[in-house]
Formats: C-alpha cells, structure tokens, sequence
C-alpha cells in the first residue's frame, strides 16, 4: 500500500513487510475466490484465511510508520505544523480519492450485475487515506501546542529575542523540548489506538449512530447498506487504531536514542510484541467481560492487542532479516521479490484484483482444487512481481521514454 508522501527515503525493512502484506493477501483473495465449496470446508482453507487477518493491518501500521518518518523528516526542517499538516493530510485525501476511483472501476468493469452501492464501499484504501487525515490533524494539533508553548516559554524567559525563535524552533531536535514534544506525539498516538479500539465494541452493536446516513455510518462501523455492521469492510473503528499504533512506533524508532541503539531496540520491539500477544490472550480468557456484546473475531480490544503484538514480532523479524549485521541480514542479499512488491503495493493490490475476483479472472470462481487454486496462486504472484519491477525499473524514467518514442519516426525517416 502507498506511503504518506513520495519523499521519505525507503527502509528495506518496511518495503519487506509490505511485500509479506502483499503475499498474504493474495494467498487470501486467491483461495477465498477460486476453491470450491468442498475445499472450503478443508483446514486449509480455514488456516488461509486466519493468515488473511493480517494483510489489512500489516498495511495501516506500516503507513503509520511511513507517515511517522515523513513527520519527523519535515518536523526536523523547522516547517511550521500548519505546513507539516497540508502535506500529510493532501496526501492522505489522495490515497482516498484514489480508494473512491478504485470503487468506481470495480463498478465499471463489472456493469450489469454489481450494485450502485458498491461505489461507497468502505474499502482498504479508503480506510488508510482517512487514518492519514486523522494522523494529520493529531500531529498537526500536538505540533501547535508545543510550538506555542515553546514561544511563550522563550519569550516569558528572556533567553531569546523574539527575532531568534525560529532559529530555536528549527534546533529543537536537540533540546529536551524536541524530546517532550516526540513524547507527547507517542502518547497522543498510543492513546488514540486504544481508544478508537474501545470504543469499537458498542459502535458496533449498543452506541450504533443509526441517525446517520448509512454511507457516513459505514465508516464508523461498515454497516453499508445492509442494516448491521459488515466484517468484510474496513471502517476508522477498528482499523485506523492499527495506524495510529504505528505511528507511535514510527515516531519512538526515531527518537535519537533508538537509532543509536537500533538493533536492541528492535529485539526489544519483538518481545514486546509476545509479551502483548500473551497478556491480550490472557485477558480475553477472563470470565468476566466489560461489554454488553463481545464478538472477539471483529471488535474485541484484546483481539487488536493480539494482533498489534503479532505485528510488531513481525517488523522485529523482518529488520533481522534485512538489517541486522550477522547472517540474519540475508534478507538483503541481491534481488528480494518481496522487497521488490513492497515498493509496488498499491499497484499489485490495484491490478491483482481484477485478476482474482474480477471478470478476468485466470480461474473459475468456487470451482477448483487446492492444488489448481495454489497453481493460479503461484501465477499471480509471479505475475505481479513481474509488474512490480517494471514499475520501480521504469519509475521517474517516463520523460526518457517519450523522447525515444518521439526520436523513432525522426530515425525512420
């Protein structure tokens, strides 16, 4: 899936476990959209879509990540909150629009037999586009505060003339106030993730905003038009609570003191995610229960504790295999498909489906094997890995492109 902004410089960490999101979604779509209802019965199948849990939120977390290290990068340039918050927020309104022009081709393509409704379908992409705003309007909120705070400490102080503030807001990475404000943005972060994942539960079932149009309440709770809350689709509540947790880790894997500290940070990271996974499972266990309606598969906290520890264990590994300096860097020796689709996401995700539920799809829907299932499997990968090289070896390449296009009828002639 997409990063905030194209600027940042990519981490082949991150790109990895995007491109292991992208692999478990399409071993997810492929088996959901081609086994018959036979094979749907097997534990395989049953096994195949407990891995699909995690694509989804593998994706917004790690665009809470990317969105963290984009704010930090322009954070540390001195800009003004107001303008860390365009760029962020513009950004997050273009993965939306292009979530409301994905609906829009799917509805096209498939004119005939798929309903008007389709087209506000709260989907994957709609759902990181209106996490990004959101992240925006807390950082942007955070940064304000602080900015003035610092102002109106400079100035009560007298340390400073008021022509040298900026010049101090610009340094401020090494002050101990650049230190409480990546604190707060943690805090303000962590807490949000909590409590979007809270408050799923009875927006669900007992708090339902029924007074709501349904396209507006179906990104509260993916109700679309079907009159109770639909677990396919992917509303804020409770999966913009798995992008504001990355963005607490983006921001605390920038602090100075992790960066100088990378590697036992991320061991640190990974036993964090067990302790977490475990604690969550624990808690769920209890005899007693906190609300009224519990459905642990879809709006339960401890299920989003379980799989947030599950994905940091993830990003731990997947910074082993890239990063560390030992044999278990090997994640980096020469080509890595998976790297190589992590940085194509949002355009295997886009095409692949097509391929997989759409009209052109390679196999006959609900009506194959394990085995042929896995077969068309093993060709979309390829496929899209194919597609993903051309798109990073041709990327900023297209200028080139048009003038040898333009120089062949000059040669010709």
């Amino acid at each position: 899936m997409p990063n905030p902004v194209l600027a940042p410089s990519r981490l082949a960490y991150i790109d990895w476990t995007r491109g292991l999101a992208c692999v478990l979604m399409f071993q997810t779509h492929c088996y959901d959209s081609w086994l018959s209802p036979e094979a749907r019965h097997s534990k395989f199948f049953m096994y195949s879509q407990l891995g699909g849990t995690f694509p989804a939120p593998l994706f917004l977390f790690l665009a809470g990540i990317s969105f963290a290290l984009v704010t930090e990068k322009l954070w540390r340039k001195g800009l003004p909150a107001s303008q860390i918050a365009r760029t962020t927020i513009r950004r997050g309104a273009e993965i939306f629009a292009l979530g409301l022009l994905f609906r829009l081709q799917e509805f096209v393509i498939a004119w005939g037999w798929a309903p008007a409704s389709d087209l506000l379908r709260v989907d994957i992409l709609n759902s990181i586009g209106v996490s990004m705003m959101l992240m925006g309007l807390l950082c942007w909120l955070v940064l304000s505060i602080q900015r003035r705070t610092v102002e109106q400490e400079t100035i009560e102080r007298g340390t400073l003339e008021r022509g040298m503030i900026e010049r101090r807001l610009i340094d401020r990475r090494t002050t101990k106030r650049g230190t409480r404000t990546r604190i707060i943005l943690v805090l303000a972060a962590t807490g949000t993730a909590l409590l979007i994942s809270l408050l799923t539960p009875p927006l669900w079932t007992t708090w339902r905003p029924r007074w709501l149009p349904w396209p507006i309440e179906s990104y509260i709770n993916g109700v679309h038009n079907l009159g109770t809350p639909q677990a396919w689709l992917f509303p804020i509540f409770p999966w913009a609570a798995f992008a504001f947790a990355g963005l607490a880790v983006g921001f605390v894997l920038q602090s100075e003191r992790v960066r100088s500290r990378e590697a036992q940070a991320f061991v640190s990271v990974g036993a964090a995610g067990l302790v977490l996974a475990e604690a969550a499972h624990w808690l769920n266990w209890r005899p007693w229960h906190f609300y009224a309606v519990d459905d642990f598969w879809h709006t339960s906290p401890s299920f989003f504790l379980i799989r947030l520890g599950m994905l940091l264990t993830i990003l731990a590994g997947s910074y082993a295999w890239c990063k560390a300096k030992s044999r278990w860097g090997a994640g980096r020796w020469g080509f890595s498909p998976l790297i190589q689709l992590g940085q194509a996401s949002l355009l295997v995700y886009w095409v692949h489906i097509e391929f997989v539920y759409g009209r052109v799809s390679i196999l006959p829907k609900h009506a194959v094997t394990i085995r042929t299932a896995s077969l068309g499997l093993l060709v979309i990968f390829l496929a899209m890995l194919a597609l993903a090289f051309l798109r990073t070896r041709w990327k900023g390449r297209s200028p080139e492109f048009l003038t040898w296009i333009r120089r062949r009828p000059a040669s010709a002639n």
